[in-house]
């Protein structure tokens, strides 16, 4: 009995903490990389995708992500974009 409530216990909370990547685009500069994750104190971590560009038709490669919360994602998804536009200056 203690395993099957310790179990119920741990699927409600993986459906509680259901976590989002935020890919980011190979050639973001560290700094933007590093200032996005002490701002929203998410993890940076490698997710592998399948690339669909250039000559790179669906080869897969570890890209790096920020992993957080919807919510926290969406933000991080639109600071990340406003940064790199501010680099590349668009």
């Amino acid at each position: 009995m203690a395993d099957e409530t310790g179990n119920a216990k741990t699927q409600n909370s993986a459906v509680e903490e259901e976590l989002f990547d935020v890919v980011i685009p190979p050639g973001v500069p560290r700094k933007i990389i590093i200032d996005i994750a002490r701002k929203f104190d998410v993890d940076v971590v490698e997710c592998r995708q399948k690339l669909y560009f250039a000559n790179m038709d669906g080869d897969e490669r570890d890209l790096l992500a920020f992993r957080a919360k919807r919510d926290v994602a969406e933000k991080v998804e639109k600071c990340l974009v406003e940064e790199v536009r501010k680099f590349i200056g668009s």
